[in-house]
């Protein structure tokens, strides 16, 4: 990925040393890796944005910089990765993970017909954590066992994606140049 591109979108550290809440928490945010752009580093902060994007609840960004910090990855990437969750995604994304779950079970059980999603009332957040909760016991086993690997799957695959497009981007720079080199030798 190119870096020049990835800088325009994410916050600087001064950005984050200004806001007062995040000043307190700067000892915990000095690791290098934490800010820099490079492959090992955003490829690891986007697997566990992705991870933790399949997290239930409001609780998906505040993992994702705990793991962040704990494995010293992208922060910002990891952040940003767990966005591809949203209220519109998220019921497909459940429902892959409980039929995931119902195959990996070999579950016939569960419930026949899958209740629908509770809303979200964001002015009554615990009453929808509360909700969302209730909503995933109904659904079982193969919904837990579903969520967790399909967040793995998720976080291999965007690991791995990551890796590879970052290595051709290198390539194909490399090619770049040594043409430019080749055509200005003449």
């Amino acid at each position: 990925m190119p870096r020049k591109l990835l800088r325009r979108w994410l916050p600087d550290r001064d950005t984050l040393n200004r806001n007062a809440f995040l000043r307190r928490c700067a000892p915990f945010l000095t690791h290098h890796n934490l800010w820099h752009l490079n492959r090992h580093s955003v490829s690891g902060g986007l697997a566990v944005g992705l991870a933790c994007g399949m997290i239930p609840g409001p609780l998906q960004m505040l993992t994702a910089t705990v793991l962040s910090i704990l494995f010293r990855v992208n922060l910002p990437v990891a952040i940003f990765g767990t966005f591809f969750s949203n209220p519109f995604t998220i019921v497909p994304l459940y429902l892959a993970a409980f039929g995931l779950g119902r195959l990996i079970t070999g579950a016939n059980g569960g419930p026949a017909h899958i209740p629908p999603a509770p809303e979200t009332d964001w002015a009554n957040l615990a009453g929808t954590v509360q909700a969302w909760l209730d909503w995933m016991v109904t659904l079982g086993t193969p919904l837990a066992i579903g969520i967790v690997v399909l967040a793995l799957l998720l976080a291999l695959a965007g690991y791995g994606a990551v890796q590879l497009g970052w290595r051709l981007h290198v390539r194909h720079a490399l090619h770049c140049r040594r043409q430019r080199r080749a055509t200005a030798g003449m």
